[in-house]
């Protein structure tokens, strides 16, 4: 796809925050099954419900464009999500791998808050306020998951460091 405007390259960017979501709904049942903790799985399972509604409002917005969501792959979640489950087949100590798959959360809920970020800022800049406001309630809610994830990484981390 040749971009010469910021609303081609907005979509565009939606279509690959579209990928991610859905190679995150792939990879969390995984997680929540290698997962230890009561608490992370349950936090995990939460988790793929929202990324469920990330999904939907995407498609609300591509759909208001006249686009599909389909086309584009997100390599750079691609990435994030192979560095997850290759912890997961090293098989380490239990408290350590709920150490690593917070670790490995929370770099994708990162990732996932700047591609949010720039394109709210960019559905305001190009009169969509109507987008604006959904990308800012997903933006919302990947910052409320990463807060969550510190505070299960704050007794998580001192069982994984009594491994020791």
């Amino acid at each position: 796809m040749e971009m010469d405007t910021l609303e081609e390259l907005y979509v565009d960017e939606l279509k690959d925050l579209w990928s991610a979501e859905n190679q995150i709904l792939k990879a969390l049942p995984r997680m929540v099954k290698a997962a230890s903790s009561k608490p992370l799985k349950q936090g995990f399972q939460a988790h793929e419900r929202q990324t469920k509604e990330h999904v939907r409002r995407l498609e609300k917005i591509l759909k208001s464009l006249a686009a599909s969501p389909r086309g584009k792959k997100c390599v750079g979640m691609e990435g994030l999500l192979k560095e997850g489950a290759e912890l997961i087949k090293e098989r380490p100590d239990p408290d350590v791998l709920d150490a690593g798959l917070i670790s490995a959360a929370q770099h994708v809920e990162h990732y996932e808050m700047a591609g949010y970020g720039t394109v709210r800022t960019w559905a305001r800049l190009l009169g969509h306020e109507d987008h604006a406001q959904l990308l800012q309630q997903t933006l919302n809610e990947e910052g409320d998951t990463d807060k969550a994830l510190t505070k299960l990484a704050e007794t998580i981390n001192v069982d994984a460091e009594s491994q020791d």
